[in-house]
């Protein structure tokens, strides 16, 4: 039976998405984990992802059209399949709502089977009153876990306050409040996982009974969290994301027609080099970014401290203290406790179950699907350290300056995959895409498992940027604070295990990459140089690549060029 897929929820203020790119066409086949099509957010360009499996029958949404979340976006069936009565029969979800809104409750009664309760079956919230439900804050999250309550029932509520942290699929996330008033009711108690729209917490003015909203969740007793909020303020939100859309496109527009002397260099916004999230406006965001301003360094006049637009067109450099501006963060160590030990009596089996967290799920399910449908083959090159280690000397004897082995590794990873697109692919069924920007992921350790921040444009950032990239995404991740957006896009990956002492090692893909390059350890040694032996310093590169997507001899020319880069650091300036 036909599937109808409908414009997702990809944010948690979300309420109109943007077909950017149909990935697919009518007719094509489409695996579950394909990727369909990239929607434009109000907060970024997704990739949507396909949770079924059949052919392509109808696209809903044409390429650069916008349209309401729950809109027809596509439907998948069997090849062949007869879809008109679907297609005849489709209504705007708004019109749905009213039509609904609409019918007596006599009439509701007699077309549904919605138990009774002492509530009308339809009705509005109180004045008010909000019901948050559980937010989608990744493109592949289907279920959350409240990882920590902020916020107690009874506690005041102002917009822009954190109410929970949030363990999605891919991090831990603040989740913050648009609605002020009141918690009144919390829906998911700590540790405990939902499904995405769930019943979160309901907000609204003190001493409000909320008793039967919460009962009748979900069971059609109340209008749901969009129709919660008063006209005028659901108007206004929408007028305001409007004018600020086209204020980014005639900034945009603004910077297309500027000259082109000098280009900006990249900057991380979304944190401060504490790990600290920033607050700050998407608009603000962009034009911090266009203009190479740290937005760490701009104090906010908005509410609750946030950035706005204003406050970054009137930032003058000269106000930030320059010794400030010039000291990298103090590096930090946070040392686990021990485990506690556990009692094992002689002689008897003892064993302990730890709930799998929903970055643990994602893992197994992603490395799995990788392992098994994606054919690896592993090259390995040993590579001489001795210049390396000279170049890295000299680099940090630079004031301020801190270049490890794995930055000028990744450094030298971008510029190869510049002469090596082929490297830099995915697999596609209908086609294979070569992606000629350069992003490339550093794999992290974290207490539940791993995470794979990524350097958007590796190729354009200096050894230093990197460097001080890779630590703020390390920090953060390691804290928890890594952003979605943070964590996708990447068309390489780099691990490195060498710190622990590990010699050599295979990855898996990190799908949709098609290699991986694993770093292990410098080894002393000795070696063989001009006839004579001599000791000398080596590392083991092993790079998995996807068979389908990367033949041996392109895989093995790209180790080829990389082991030139870094074993003559000198020619990364060429």
């Amino acid at each position: 039976m036909a599937t109808i897929i409908t414009m997702p929820r990809l944010s948690d203020t979300m309420t109109e998405g943007t077909v950017a790119t149909w990935l697919k066409k009518v007719g094509d086949k489409v695996s579950e984990g394909d990727i369909l099509a990239e929607i434009e957010t109000d907060k970024a360009t997704m990739e949507f992802e396909s949770f079924n499996e059949g052919t392509l029958l109808h696209i809903g949404i044409p390429e650069g059209e916008t349209a309401p979340v729950d809109s027809l976006l596509a439907i998948i069936g069997k090849e062949g399949e007869d879809i008109s009565e679907l297609l005849s029969g489709k209504k705007a979800p708004e019109e749905t709502d009213r039509e609904e809104a609409s019918k007596s409750d006599s009439e509701i009664k007699a077309n549904t089977e919605v138990p009774k309760t002492t509530e009308s079956t339809k009705e509005s919230l109180p004045k008010g009153v909000v019901v948050v439900t559980m937010p989608r804050l990744s493109d592949t999250m289907t279920e959350g876990t409240v990882a920590t309550w902020l916020k107690k029932v009874g506690d005041k509520v102002s917009e822009g306050d954190i109410l929970a942290e949030i363990e999605t699929d891919k991090a831990t996330m603040e989740f913050e409040s648009f609605n002020e008033g009141t918690l009144l009711y919390v829906g998911i108690e700590e540790g405990n996982t939902a499904l995405v729209d769930s019943l979160l917490a309901i907000i609204g003015p003190a001493g409000t009974d909320v008793s039967a909203i919460a009962a009748n969740h979900g069971k059609g007793g109340f209008t749901e969290n969009s129709a919660a909020t008063s006209e005028e303020k659901h108007e206004e939100k929408q007028e305001e994301k409007q004018e600020e859309k086209q204020e980014e496109k005639e900034k945009e527009k603004e910077i297309e027609d500027a000259p082109t002397e000098k280009t900006a260099e990249p900057v991380t916004q979304e944190a401060s080099t504490d790990g600290q999230r920033i607050l700050a406006s998407p608009l603000a965001k962009k034009i911090a970014s266009d203009k190479g301003i740290q937005l760490n360094q701009v104090k906010g006049s908005g509410e609750n401290g946030r950035i706005v637009k204003s406050d970054i067109e009137n930032f003058t450099p000269a106000a930030v203290a320059p010794q400030a501006a010039a000291v990298a963060p103090a590096k930090t160590e946070t040392i686990a406790a021990p485990a506690a030990k556990v009692f094992v009596p002689a002689g008897e089996v003892v064993t302990e179950e730890i709930k799998n967290s929903q970055i643990r799920k994602i893992i197994a399910k992603r490395l799995a699907e990788s392992l098994f449908t994606a054919p690896h083959y592993n090259l390995v090159i040993e590579v001489t350290m001795d210049e390396a280690m000279k170049s890295r000397a000299i680099i940090n004897s630079v004031p301020d300056t801190k270049v490890s082995f794995n930055d000028m590794i990744i450094k030298a990873c971008a510029m190869a995959l510049k002469k090596h697109p082929k490297i830099n692919s995915q697999w596609k069924e209908d086609a294979i895409t070569i992606n000629h920007h350069v992003n490339i992921g550093v794999a992290v350790a974290v207490e539940d498992g791993l995470v794979v921040p990524v350097l958007k444009f590796t190729d354009a950032m200096s050894l230093s940027q990197i460097g001080g990239s890779v630590r703020e995404l390390a920090g953060r991740a390691k804290n928890k604070k890594l952003l979605p957006t943070e964590m996708e896009g990447s068309t390489f990956t780099v691990s490195n295990l060498g710190m622990f002492g590990i010699t050599e090692f295979n990855s898996i893909i990190n799908q949709p990459n098609s290699a991986i390059l694993s770093v292990g350890a410098i080894v002393e040694k000795p070696v063989v140089k001009n006839g004579q032996i001599v000791v000398g310093n080596t590392m083991m590169l092993s790079l998995a690549c996807d068979h389908r997507t990367i033949d041996g001899a392109t895989g093995a020319q790209f180790l080829q060029t990389l082991k030139q880069y870094i074993e003559n650091p000198v020619t990364m300036l060429a």
